[in-house]
């Protein structure tokens, strides 16, 4: 794997069967899902069942989304797994303000005896709203991304493209904080491949890089659909080799002109590349 993972893989936090699959199944990260997937009365064995889990280092990197901030189960999830040595990741739902961040920044911090990486999912149209303020709000948040199904029901959007203006908001805020491209939000029918590739291939066009699952079969789909094609390999090692002959803008012998953001574009296809 290169420094872009393209697969996140959620496991119930209940499910330690399942979960043993996930960190089988070749995703990039494993998230283990202590929140939506997990109903009330199996909060308690979750988390239990998840820091015995992270008490051993894991052979892929392994995030844990937590409870809610402010809800009544947040406390004990980051008490019980923000010093785990097999956790590499927090990802925090519904965050709707800075302060969200920076309190579980500190609460894990001091759980572990040192910073954690934090995720923030913004799910409602407050959190929208906020993007480039929760971005910024604490060294220790290395991404945001969006919770599409409780956004959904937020807005009130009657189809996919109701989120356009949220994802777009999303990816620009990332940006503009320094922080990695959004990943796409899960595609929850798990049987509509199809469905699920032009999905993809309008993420990336938004400027999406990567994808949460919820079926290991949803895997090998994204990555195909965020991995570069030959001739997207083929013009960015020509644009990387005029540049590297060249310092400065110029224009190719095909008539595209190249400056040194086309260039970085380019870099990042042929990092990419290589995963393959």
């Amino acid at each position: 794997m290169t420094g872009f993972p393209l697969t996140w893989l959620y496991a119930p936090g209940d499910r330690p069967a399942v979960v043993a699959k996930a960190l089988a199944s070749g995703a990039d990260v494993v998230v283990i899902d202590l929140e939506d997937a997990v109903a009330p009365d199996r909060k308690d064995y979750a988390r239990a069942a998840t820091a015995e889990l992270l008490r051993d280092p894991q052979p892929v990197p392994v995030h844990v989304r937590v409870n809610a901030p402010g809800g009544p189960w947040a406390g004990a999830d980051l008490a019980a797994v923000a010093g785990a040595p097999g956790l590499s990741g927090l990802r925090l739902p519904k965050v709707s303000s800075p302060s969200e961040v920076v309190r579980a920044a500190r609460r894990a911090a001091s759980a572990r005896g040192g910073a954690l990486p934090l995720y923030a999912l913004l799910e409602s149209a407050l959190g929208i709203e906020r993007a480039h303020a929760v971005a910024t709000a604490h060294p220790s948040l290395r991404g945001i991304a969006i919770g599409e199904a409780d956004l959904r029901a937020d807005l009130g959007v009657r189809d996919d493209a109701g989120l356009d203006w949220s994802r777009s908001r999303v990816v620009v805020a990332a940006r503009a904080a320094g922080l990695p491209p959004p990943t796409q939000s899960v595609h929850p029918d798990i049987r509509d491949l199809e469905g699920l590739i032009a999905s993809c291939v309008r993420g990336r066009a938004l400027g999406f890089l990567g994808r949460a699952a919820i079926h290991p079969r949803q895997l090998p789909v994204i990555e195909r659909a965020y991995l570069p094609d030959e001739e997207e390999i083929e013009q960015a090692e020509t644009i990387v080799k005029a540049a590297a002959a060249e310092q400065g803008a110029q224009a190719l012998p095909d008539g595209r002109f190249i400056d040194a953001a086309v260039v970085a574009a380019a870099r990042r296809t042929l990092s990419l590349a290589r995963r393959t």
